[in-house]
């Protein structure tokens, strides 16, 4: 009996095209998620109509999915090889966690206090000094650290029966 494995592949390895199906597929749930439970932090839960509220999460959960794959586009090209996801993982992961959080940054403050293009709700824990809500830094912690955790693990159920003639 033989293991299917795509030309190349080692048994057993990680292949990026996995790994990365797996990362946008958590990031896209993850961030849908958030969007609409953080909208009470904002003042366009009060403010905006139904189909404002509704364009706004879609609206964000795109923009989510842009810069996560913008940041992790940055990581694999700065700091990837020909055999990630295997090799070189951590530091591909730390680079794309850290540029999504600076970009988080610099777009909150951006477009609350320069464009003024949306608004914290009295609800947001806000950081001192920059005014950034707390929410959305969260959510760029948590989510990709959660997503590359969840893209590279390794399926245990049904392991090496998969693609074998019987």
């Amino acid at each position: 009996m033989s293991t299917r494995t795509a030309p190349g592949v080692e048994p057993g390895r990680a292949t990026w095209i996995a790994v990365l199906r797996r990362y946008f597929a958590f990031i896209l749930t993850a961030n849908l998620a958030w969007e609409i439970a953080h909208l009470p932090l904002y003042t366009i839960w009060r403010e905006g109509s139904r189909a404002e509220i509704a364009f706004a999460v879609v609206h964000c959960t795109g923009g989510d999915m842009l810069i996560a794959g913008v940041v992790l586009l940055l990581a694999l090209f700065g700091f990837g090889n020909a055999h990630w996801p295997d090799e070189r993982y951590g530091a591909v992961a730390l680079f794309a966690l850290v540029a999504g959080i600076g970009y988080t940054i610099f777009s909150e403050w951006l477009n609350t206090t320069v464009r003024v293009s949306w608004a914290y709700s009295d609800l947001m824990p806000t950081l001192p000094l920059i005014g950034v809500g707390i929410s959305p830094l969260a959510q760029w912690t948590l989510i990709p650290l959660l997503a590359f955790f969840w893209a590279r693990r390794r399926r245990s159920f049904g392991a090496g029966t998969r693609g074998q003639a019987g």
